[in-house]
């Protein structure tokens, strides 16, 4: 036989077998993690062949759905608390819970101009509507309503709340002006590591709980390789490269 027929069949030989180990992954994704999670799953299926089915919505309603057998693999919430209570309840590997990023939150408005450093604006009283995420199914609408609580205006402004199932719908409200500001993750107006629209106020740390959010793999997926491996990959530098400029810490 010719060497390059050799060859060529070798390759094809490879390419079967790394086609056979290739697997999927279901992922229920936190919306406030929305883009950088689109990028590392296309990273992620580029350096390992695995292929990671990605669904946004609000932490809440991801609990609520699994505990009546939605077919996940993987959970990425936006809070620890979830996650910790899915071990409890013995619905998860068992050691495979992590905190895989610190959010930020932010007070913001598509109005240049119209939020100031400071979050003086909240005080102004010079708005009909605040967007706030429901704070009883998305964590960064509970450190909404505590920071305002901290301040001091939550009883004030909560006629004024127009809340979101999550904090994408939060962000639209913002964005399309049904609220002219309102409180949403730095990640989704974070671009290349900048804010480059609209006005904003970032929210001290101690303002709130801490954002952690934690990840964890379903107890139906324990023997899925494409799971395990996309919990390692969020843990590489490639992957922290992506959420670090999105505005999180770890």
């Amino acid at each position: 036989m010719p060497p390059f027929r050799s060859i060529t069949i070798a390759a094809l030989i490879l390419a079967a077998g790394a086609g056979a180990r290739a697997a999927e992954v279901s992922v229920a994704v936190a919306a406030n993690f929305t883009a950088p999670m689109q990028k590392i799953a296309t990273m992620f299926e580029a350096d390992t062949g695995h292929k990671a089915v990605l669904s946004f919505g609000a932490t809440g309603k991801f609990y609520a759905q699994m505990a009546n057998g939605a077919p996940f693999d993987v959970f990425l919430a936006a809070d620890d608390s979830t996650p910790a209570k899915m071990d409890k309840e013995e619905r998860t590997v068992p050691g495979s819970r992590f905190t895989y990023a610190i959010g930020r939150l932010v007070l913001w408005s598509a109005q240049p101009g119209y939020v100031d450093s400071q979050g003086q604006v909240l005080k102004s009283g010079d708005f009909k509507h605040i967007a706030v995420a429901n704070p009883k199914l998305a964590p960064y609408g509970l450190a909404a309503t505590q920071t305002l609580q901290k301040m001091g205006l939550l009883d004030g402004l909560q006629p004024r709340f127009v809340l979101g199932e999550n904090i994408s719908q939060t962000y639209q409200f913002i964005s399309t002006g049904n609220a002219p500001l309102g409180f949403v993750a730095l990640s989704q107006v974070m671009v290349d590591g900048k804010i480059d629209k609209g006005s904003y106020w970032q929210v001290p740390e101690d303002m709130h709980e801490p954002i952690r959010q934690d990840a964890v793999v379903l107890r139906r997926a324990e023997a899925n390789p494409a799971a395990s491996a996309l919990v390692q990959y969020l843990k590489g530098d490639k992957a922290r490269a992506v959420i670090k400029a999105y505005g999180y810490s770890f």
